[in-house]
């Protein structure tokens, strides 16, 4: 039982080296910052300037629809956590030096997902605390009623979302070709797909769309145009399904394919 709880710790320690030794992880934590929060402060100052004009207006909105944005950096540290091994081929080594290839792909998920747990704990609240500076007086405060749920929802798609990356650039073994799927999936269902009438049917059940409803910055459930057919815990669900099948399916591949 020690044993194996060494070997553990030395699979999760040899994750951490990797994540801090490549420059390019780094950058995109630091990218889901500096994306939301900037943002976040964009965005809010324009609601703020044609406060009058806005339809619904909603200061949690303002202040978490940056968010949406920022997640494709964590998308890009999620993948790349996996697809620069295959890249460099130090896939090989990795698997040569941890041959249980559960214990190797364990550790990556839980250091990816606790880092990604991490940048977002810090990432949601001062994104929201920006965007509510810049919105003035029209902005709400953390003690707000729904405002917890909303950044604790926030917290939680975004680790998820990492997690799910991940699961997808083992499924597919290529950071461009992970890129390439997830990016423009994401970065255009966020950006109003998933409101067209004909699209929406099937987009609201995909992963961005359940995490704008997690954040409950989604159009109100009843509404025909922009809400969703499910709630909150209905959008926790359907990540979790997203993210266990992506889990699956990259434990498979990287368990059936010689690298």
């Amino acid at each position: 039982m020690r044993d194996d709880m060494a070997f553990g710790r030395a699979v999760l320690a040899a994750e951490w080296i990797k994540i801090r030794s490549v420059r390019s992880t780094v950058w995109a934590l630091g990218l889901a910052l500096v994306l939301s929060a900037g943002l976040g402060a964009l965005i809010a100052r324009s609601f703020r300037a044609d406060i009058e004009d806005v339809v619904n207006f909603h200061p949690v909105v303002a202040g978490l629809y940056s968010v949406t944005i920022g997640q494709l950096a964590l998308v890009v540290f999620g993948v790349l956590l996996v697809g620069s091994e295959y890249s460099s081929g130090t896939i090989r080594a990795s698997l040569a030096a941890v041959p249980i290839r559960g214990a190797f792909f364990g550790g990556k998920v839980l250091a990816g997902g606790v880092v990604a747990l991490g940048v977002s704990v810090v990432t949601v609240p001062v994104t929201f605390l920006v965007a509510q500076a810049a919105l003035g007086p029209y902005g709400t405060t953390l003690g707000a009623d729904g405002v917890l749920p909303s950044l604790v929802g926030a917290c939680v798609y975004l680790t998820l979302i990492c997690v799910f990356s991940i699961g997808v650039a083992t499924l597919l073994r290529s950071s461009v070709v992970s890129l390439g799927i997830l990016l423009p999936l994401l970065f255009l269902g966020s950006q109003g797909l998933g409101n067209v009438p004909v699209l929406k049917s099937v987009l609201q059940y995909f992963p961005d769309q359940a995490g704008m409803v997690l954040m409950r910055i989604g159009g109100p459930q009843e509404d025909p145009r922009f809400g969703q057919d499910y709630g909150p815990w209905g959008a926790l669900a359907l990540l979790v399904a997203w993210t266990s099948v992506a889990l699956l399916a990259g434990y498979v591949t990287l368990r059936r394919r010689d690298t």
